[in-house]
């Protein structure tokens, strides 16, 4: 009788070089004076370090994409010619064990075309870890992310390739990171003509990143005064 040895972060060597890029990221980039994204990237590297020394299981997950996907060639030599060349780098070498999702049980159909995400590291791996999610999101040219918030999970995302807006605040070039805390509405736009790949990283609770029920904010009707 053979037994199948489940295979572990140190056995899969680009998965470990991705990790280290997330890392320096959160390890050397600046935080601008905020004490928040100085907090937020302690707590992003505390625990990815604990998670890679831990030398987790590697789950198994099916190899998916979506429309969207069609745009990742191009993001990634995007991302390579700019400030995130070891990030882009080290994304292409495991490009072909990506499952590509949306998260959402409903999303509008012209919103499955030009968007999709990818876990590296969380609850559900492909790098098992329980309270911190890392991964990436693809949006195609001229898209606009709709309005939507995370209770309980404070987000980042630092940008890998394209041009993108948040709330139409101000325009991110690669390397620009932006944290969004707990229940803080956002909606995302991007430029019209290349793709945006952005890595995220969530903390929060185990049982909201297990579960974390995405869901985009509903359009508010204006109350009208009788």
């Amino acid at each position: 009788m053979t037994t199948t040895t489940v295979p572990r972060l140190k056995d899969r060597p680009n998965w470990v070089y991705l990790l280290r890029e997330f890392d320096a990221l959160y390890r050397h980039g600046s935080a601008g004076g905020s004490s928040a994204i100085r907090a937020h990237r302690k707590t992003v590297r505390d625990r990815l370090s604990a998670a890679m020394t831990h030398n987790p299981e590697i789950l198994q997950r099916l190899h998916e994409l979506k429309p969207v996907t069609a745009h990742f060639a191009r993001a990634l030599d995007l991302g390579e010619r700019a400030a995130m060349q070891g990030m882009a780098r080290a994304l292409r070498e495991v490009r072909d064990e990506l499952t590509w999702e949306y998260g959402y049980e409903r999303i509008s159909k012209t919103l499955s075309q030009k968007y999709a995400y990818c876990e590296i590291l969380g609850p559900n791996g492909p790098v098992e870890c329980k309270n911190l999610i890392l991964g990436f999101v693809l949006f195609a040219p001229s898209t606009t992310y709709p309005q939507h918030s995370h209770q309980d999970i404070e987000e980042s995302y630092i940008s890998v390739a394209g041009a993108w807006s948040e709330n139409n605040a101000a325009v991110f070039a690669p390397g620009s990171l932006i944290l969004n805390r707990s229940g803080d509405e956002h909606r995302i736009t991007t430029g019209d003509l290349d793709p945006c790949l952005l890595a995220y990283a969530w903390t929060g609770p185990e049982a909201r990143l297990k579960t974390p029920n995405m869901r985009l904010t509903g359009t508010r009707k204006a109350k009208t005064k009788s």
